[in-house]
């Protein structure tokens, strides 16, 4: 499994940016935010995780293949920092996670005879409901 700590820092470009929202004056002086720059295909994954990534239906990832991570949760630069460098784990951990084949089976017997008892019992009310002829 391929982290992010395997991948080489030259690699990942950070760019720090004043944070958004709430904050007052720390948020209009301070360039606390940091946007985390990753492009996929000049990078040194393998081609099989390349290929995983660029084909997950993210917003995070560019047409141009550059996957862009904005982290503005904490006060400090450094721990948004870390916070970017995590999410950028966890979609690596995503995109090398294989899902198990799925067996087919076929339902039992009993539970066939209890969904087609339901449905007639269903029926016979729904066929049971409306005018009643008086006679």
């Amino acid at each position: 499994m391929i982290r992010v700590s395997d991948i080489p820092e030259n690699q990942i470009e950070f760019s720090a940016i004043r944070a958004s929202g709430p904050g007052g004056q720390n948020v209009n002086k301070v360039s606390t935010a940091i946007h985390l720059r990753f492009n996929v295909r000049s990078s040194s994954l393998p081609e099989a995780v390349k290929s995983k990534l660029l084909r997950m239906r993210d917003t995070r990832i560019s047409s141009d293949g550059v996957i862009v991570i904005k982290a503005q949760k904490f006060r400090s630069q450094e721990k948004n920092r870390l916070e970017s460098l995590e999410r950028l784990d966890d979609m690596l951990k995503k995109c090398q996670f294989v899902d198990k084949p799925r067996r087919r089976t076929q339902p039992s017997r009993s539970s066939v005879r209890k969904r087609l008892d339901s449905k007639k019992k269903q029926g016979s009310i729904k066929k049971n409901r409306g005018k009643v002829d008086d006679y």
